[in-house]
């Protein structure tokens, strides 16, 4: 009996022995002889925290039409009114005067664009947004929603800038 015990005892180390100590583990850390892994650090891109409708840019005329406005010091009472008309008819469906909603607001705008972006904005906001890098950015601003082209003549163009003067 004693003989037997002894034997299952050993049968028991022997199997305990055996099915363990094969198996390295992975050791996390720096283990001697070995470099440690490089660290990334993200490269910070200078990235402007000002969104692109509150962009001064008063160098860029934009791509259209529209090279050269002149406006006179005084803004043009009866052409403003004609321009709030078309603003009215054409405009409020996405632009709000004094608050962004699908499109940015228009107060303002020729203290940040030109007027000529302004007038190439309105006659051929497709051009503009293929061709000009900030258009491109407003667009991306306004979750993609595109200018509508309401076909205005450059008179009336003119017009909506001379209310715009108003804002």
């Amino acid at each position: 009996m004693k003989n037997i015990i002894k034997s299952m005892a050993a049968l028991v180390i022997l199997l305990l022995v055996s099915c363990g100590g094969k198996e390295e583990k992975k050791k996390e850390g720096i283990q001697i002889g070995q470099k440690p892994a490089p660290t990334e650090t993200p490269k910070e891109t200078p990235t402007s925290t000002v969104k692109p409708s509150e962009t001064i840019d008063l160098t860029n005329k934009g791509i259209g039409p529209i090279k050269n406005v002149d406006l006179s010091a005084e803004v043009d009472d009866a052409m403003a009114a004609k321009g709030l008309d078309l603003f009215k008819s054409k405009c409020m469906a996405c632009h709000k005067v004094d608050k962004k909603f699908i499109g940015p607001a228009p107060t303002g705008i020729l203290e940040r664009r030109t007027p000529e972006w302004v007038m190439n904005m309105i006659l051929d906001p497709e051009g503009m947004v293929q061709n000009d890098p900030l258009a491109k950015a407003l667009l991306q601003e306004f979750n993609g929603s595109p200018m509508a082209n309401q076909s205005l003549t450059e008179e009336e163009a003119r017009q909506v800038l001379e209310y715009f003067r108003t804002l």
